[in-house]
């Protein structure tokens, strides 16, 4: 037989050698999923406990509270349980004898019969709770801790889950760090805490929020050109590596890159509204199934090399009470009759999909007279006391121009369906303690006029956004706010970019 002499494509390479390895390891591991609860037709969680057993792959599940049907549902079945401590708990667990009666009665019943592994107080504190409450967190996690030492429980874990607006900046992820204040404030003392009792540091990446039409292909783990640190020397061919050691560094800055990290919460929509061009089945199916064969790979991340990083993708049932857009309901890997919304190897026997190649992106002559479309970045998830987030088009401010497309840049405006009262909340927490200037938008300012509460918000999100580094998850409030890339200037106002 005659041999050619052309040489194989280094992707036709790596689909080959997938494939051998997807045949000889059809499941060689597993991962978790977050349970969220807001819908109105879920299975009874006895249903759910005994599917995620016979039929998956899943062996973790993080909850958003310690809600006691579920505990008493995962017993015996060997699946390890995260519960969630709600927010509002935080101030009462610095009194040592409530913390223990809250161990009496939401941990012991079902423990160990239950596998609970972690409890995480609160979630996202440091976002979105104020600085009595961020103070009060270490200190509870303490107290909880000792609570579970003194109740003979010593094998549970104490954390809490961050947002990576706990990141200054995460690109490069060499020069990456935490904000100034909660660094050696909070963080660093937490992390101490970590290290004492061996408990994860987790956090919620989600490239989701940072949308680009033209990254895509970076952000659903699909073949791309990759990002280059120049300063670590390090390629990046996903945006899931460059968050978790964007993580890392911030860390290992404050002398603590041995503490483990958990990624508890990521994830993308099947399904959107018409402005959420991204949430489509196939882009979930391409960002989760690539989640899945690099947590299966045990390959780690450039600074974090065969590192594996405990992962829970978000999330396990499309939930249809979730408020926000149709992106909110739409992030489940399964519908509530158990059926998979698309296939990434997570059933038993199901081998793991070959990885999507790149589509090409779309090249429109700049002149035509075609609208861009609004680039929203997310909506919020489960049941979890939380608050901001982004997704939808820039809303048409009263006597403003149309705004008209500058490429490379970003703005963050206020989602058309947020209400005057979501908007003055965040005027408020922006204006108050922020260090954001809102002068522009007082009586006399140069964007005082229309004066209207949405007006005002779009001025002073988007001046948040800017100046606290033009990191996507810096632009959600509450799901209130979406990334554009027209500029909403007009006549003497202008936006920062």
């Amino acid at each position: 037989m005659e041999m050619s002499n052309k040489k194989t494509s280094p992707f036709l390479s790596f689909l080959f050698i997938s494939a051998i390895f997807i045949q000889c390891f059809p499941y060689v591991s597993s991962i978790g999923v977050n349970y969220g609860t807001l819908g109105n037709n879920l299975p009874p969680p006895s249903q759910v406990a005994q599917f995620l057993k016979d039929k998956t792959i899943i062996d973790k599940i993080k909850i958003f509270d310690v809600n006691p049907d579920i505990l008493r549902a995962f017993a015996n079945t060997g699946i390890s349980v995260t519960v969630t401590v709600p927010n509002g708990e935080i101030p009462k667990l610095l009194d040592i004898g409530y913390a223990k009666s809250y161990v009496e009665a939401n941990i012991k019943p079902f423990y160990p019969q239950t596998k609970i592994d972690v409890i995480a107080i609160g979630n996202e504190i440091l976002h979105w709770e104020t600085p009595e409450v961020q103070n009060k967190l270490v200190p509870a996690m303490r107290t909880f801790y000792q609570a579970l030492t003194q109740s003979g429980i010593n094998t549970i874990k104490v954390s809490t889950p961050h947002s990576l607006g706990i990141l200054l900046s995460s690109n490069p992820p060499s020069m990456a760090r935490f904000r100034p204040g909660w660094d050696v404030g909070i963080l660093a003392p937490m992390l101490q805490f970590l290290r004492e009792t061996k408990g994860p540091f987790m956090v919620n990446p989600y490239p989701y929020f940072a949308y680009n039409p033209q990254q895509v292909d970076f952000l659903l783990f699909k073949q791309n050109k990759g990002v280059f640190d120049r300063f670590s020397k390090k390629m990046y061919t996903n945006m899931f590596d460059m968050l978790l050691d964007s993580v890392f560094m911030s860390m290992k800055r404050l002398g603590y890159g041995d503490v483990e990290i958990i990624a508890a919460e990521t994830g993308w929509p099947s399904l959107g509204e018409s402005f959420e061009p991204q949430c489509t089945v196939e882009n979930a199916a391409s960002y989760n199934g690539g989640l899945l064969r690099k947590y299966v790979s045990g390959a780690g991340t450039p600074l974090m090399p065969h590192r594996k990083i405990e992962t829970y993708i978000f999330g396990l049932f499309n939930e249809n009470t979730k408020p926000g857009s149709a992106a909110e309901r739409n992030f489940g890997l399964f519908r509530p009759d158990f059926t998979p919304v698309y296939n990434i190897g997570i059933m038993k026997g199901e081998p793991l999909p070959l990885p999507l190649p790149p589509k090409p992106l779309p090249q429109p002559a700049l002149p035509q007279p075609q609208p861009a479309l609004p680039q929203p970045r997310g909506a919020r998830h489960p049941g979890k006391p939380h608050v901001p987030r982004p997704g939808k088009p820039a809303p048409k401010l009263p006597a403003q121009p149309i705004p008209k497309p500058v490429l490379g840049n970003k703005f963050c405006m206020p989602k058309p369906e947020a209400t005057d009262a979501q908007l003055q909340a965040n005027i408020d927490w922006i204006c108050t303690n922020q260090g954001v200037d809102c002068r522009p938008v007082q009586a006399g300012g140069l964007c005082f006029n229309p004066n209207t509460v949405r007006s005002h918000a779009a001025f002073v999100m988007n001046s948040y956004y800017q100046t606290k580094g033009r990191n996507d998850f810096n632009c959600d409030f509450s799901g209130s706010a979406v990334i554009v890339f027209a500029d909403p200037s007009y006549g003497t106002c202008k936006y920062l970019s």
